[in-house]
């Protein structure tokens, strides 16, 4: 019978084996972790599920297929919450708004008055909000252990080393993210750090991102009135704790948002690497019976359904995926 290989259990390899084994396709999984955790940088995502919000500096295409992801996600055990996604500009900064909505989709102005009555909590602080209604927002340690769930309820495990009695597998669905640059050397790092805090007087009921001309940043829900702080993005591939410089940039632009957050206990504070091609377009590349699933840059929760998709498309039907690296197949 047909074998896979999935290599890593983040986003792209449980993503991955649950599209080949929803299939009927068996298929192992080894991670020296033993699964998804702190030491990988799916664990330290923001969960927005924002294609519309990502077509402002993404190329068009995540936009375009990323859409599938909400559905992806709810039909395999995740809690999706459809409550759309809101991006504010700092007061005196209302030209960025309009540029962002320049350069994205789907959204609608919100006067605030109607900002007020969508978000109480940000009542008065904006006078102009773009909502996007059709965005939604996952809780990403709880998706990754749906799938996991999901796929040990099919007997499918991760193991944390090769088996060597194993059969040899069909093909090898390489989801590693910068372990592969061994076999990747056009993979680079984009460090994100992120922190969660929980006990301000802030309620939000979906995420909502800051425009700031040096440091934008999101917020999104967590449960338990939790709030994670995202994003910095520099380009290195250090995967070290975060630095205090970045702690201070999510902070200032949290606090401008609203000043209730000076009052909130900080939970985590977490820094990780993100793996991207030069292009920041994540894509399937085939080296002989390995296929590579990576790049998924900042957009991990959103493209790692639709890459799983292609590549069992691929490797069960024959069909060549419309993220192939067609250059480097060989």
């Amino acid at each position: 019978m047909t074998r896979f290989l999935v290599l890593g259990a983040g986003v792209a390899g449980l993503c991955a084996a649950a599209e080949l084994a929803a299939r009927g396709a068996p298929v192992r999984i080894v991670d020296p972790a033993g699964g998804p955790g702190p030491q990988g940088c799916s664990w330290w995502a923001g969960g927005m599920l924002a294609p519309d919000c990502e077509a402002e500096s993404a190329d068009p295409l995540i936009a375009r297929l990323g859409r599938e992801a909400a559905d992806w996600w709810a039909a395999r055990g995740a809690q999706v919450t459809r409550a759309g996604s809101l991006v504010v500009a700092l007061p005196g900064d209302g030209a960025a708004l309009d540029a962002f909505a320049a350069r994205s989709s789907g959204w609608r102005m919100l006067d605030a008055e109607a900002l007020a009555a969508l978000e109480p909590d940000l009542g008065g602080r904006f006078s102009r909000a773009l909502f996007f209604p059709d965005e939604a927002h996952l809780d990403p340690r709880a998706a990754l252990a749906a799938l996991r769930d999901g796929l040990a309820a099919r007997g499918v495990e991760v193991a944390r080393a090769l088996d060597p009695a194993a059969p040899r597998p069909a093909a090898t669905l390489d989801c590693r993210g910068l372990g592969a640059r061994d076999l990747l050397p056009d993979l680079r790092g984009v460090r994100g750090e992120m922190m969660i805090l929980r006990g301000a007087e802030l309620r939000l009921g979906r995420p909502v991102r800051v425009l700031h001309p040096r440091h934008p940043i999101y917020v999104t829900p967590r449960a338990g009135g939790a709030l994670m702080l995202g994003a910095t993005q520099i380009e290195s591939d250090w995967r070290g704790p975060a630095r205090a410089r970045s702690a201070h940039e999510l902070l200032s632009v949290a606090l401008a948002l609203h000043p209730a957050l000076a009052e909130a206990e900080i939970l985590e504070l977490g820094a990780d690497a993100r793996p991207a091609f030069p292009d920041n377009i994540p894509r399937l590349r085939r080296q002989g019976d390995r296929i590579h699933v990576n790049g998924l840059f900042r957009h991990g929760f959103l493209m790692a359904p639709v890459l799983a998709r292609m590549a069992a498309e691929h490797l069960l039907d024959g069909r060549m995926p419309e993220l192939m690296d067609h250059a480097a197949e060989n």
